[in-house]
């Protein structure tokens, strides 16, 4: 990917939860009334794809992705009063969410100033309590960048890392989980990752092979896929202690999937959430 473009996949996880809203029924499983405005336009042509044939399996998984991680997530901001989007692309908790909370979007430089142009173009103004961390994943630590945007590293927080671990290496995904460890025991993590060959089942593998390509066509190569095991593993490694590592089925109440439409839980996917332990 160009890296002075924003990325392909913030513009379409944002569409994704804009379209459950008109291309699903109830009860929804997540409801993001900024995400409609803040795309505009620029997606008009992808939620319209979601209304007229919001039954593939790659529209209608990716809104079941995109809206149970985001419930799932948070869910689990109240108890911090601070949440860190990691990767946090078209994200929309900070403009819709209690103003007690803090919330600190760190991205790529070009991202935010993308984002920050459709916000204004959009007239939704930037709270007070949203921060900006621009960080360079190659070279910076973002919890430096954290703590120079404001972030109190003697209080708790809670971190979002949704949609990002997929495209990076392994090792990537270890340095990222090293500087999140170093955050104020009790601060809990919540991470998805992308099940390998053998642990899906037969949506999540007709999901996994068109997503594969859409994304390597666009520039965003899957680069990492994880095994439950292996991602409880990494995160002990690096002092987190697992929570829970739950399916889509699992990650929201059953009443949700209780539903007349096309979306339904499959395994491509899967949430973790995992605490500091200092």
């Amino acid at each position: 990917m160009n890296e002075a473009e924003p990325s392909p996949t913030a513009l379409s996880s944002a569409a994704a939860r804009a379209a459950h809203l008109v291309a699903d029924g109830a009860p929804a499983v997540f409801e993001d009334a900024v995400a409609p405005r803040l795309v505009g336009a620029l997606a008009a042509e992808m939620i319209g794809y979601h209304r007229t044939h919001g039954d593939h399996i790659i529209l209608a998984g990716t809104r079941a992705i995109t809206t149970v991680r985001s419930r799932y997530t948070e869910r689990r901001i109240g108890p911090h009063g601070q949440y860190v989007v990691l990767g946090a692309g078209l994200d929309t908790y900070g403009y819709r969410a209690d103003p007690g909370v803090r919330v600190f979007e760190v991205d790529r430089p070009a991202t935010q100033e993308w984002k920050k142009g459709l916000l204004e173009a959009a007239g939704i103004p930037v709270p007070e309590n949203v921060v900006f961390v621009p960080v360079d994943f190659e070279t910076e630590d973002p919890v430096e960048r954290l703590a120079s945007a404001g972030l109190d590293l003697g209080r708790t927080a809670l971190v979002g890392w949704l949609g990002v671990s997929y495209y990076l290496t392994r090792a990537a995904v270890a340095r990222t989980l090293e500087a999140i460890a170093q955050l104020a025991p009790g601060s809990e993590l919540v991470l998805d990752y992308a099940l390998p060959d053998g642990l899906r089942d037969a949506e999540g593998d007709a999901y996994a092979e068109i997503a594969a390509r859409v994304v390597r066509e666009r520039g965003e190569p899957q680069r990492s896929l994880f095994a439950p095991a292996e991602i409880d593993a990494l995160l002990a490694v690096h002092g987190f202690e697992v929570a829970e590592n739950v399916t889509v089925r699992d990650a929201v109440p059953a009443r949700l999937w209780r539903r007349d439409d096309a979306l339904r839980p499959f395994d491509f996917f899967r949430l973790v959430r995992a605490t500091v332990t200092g």
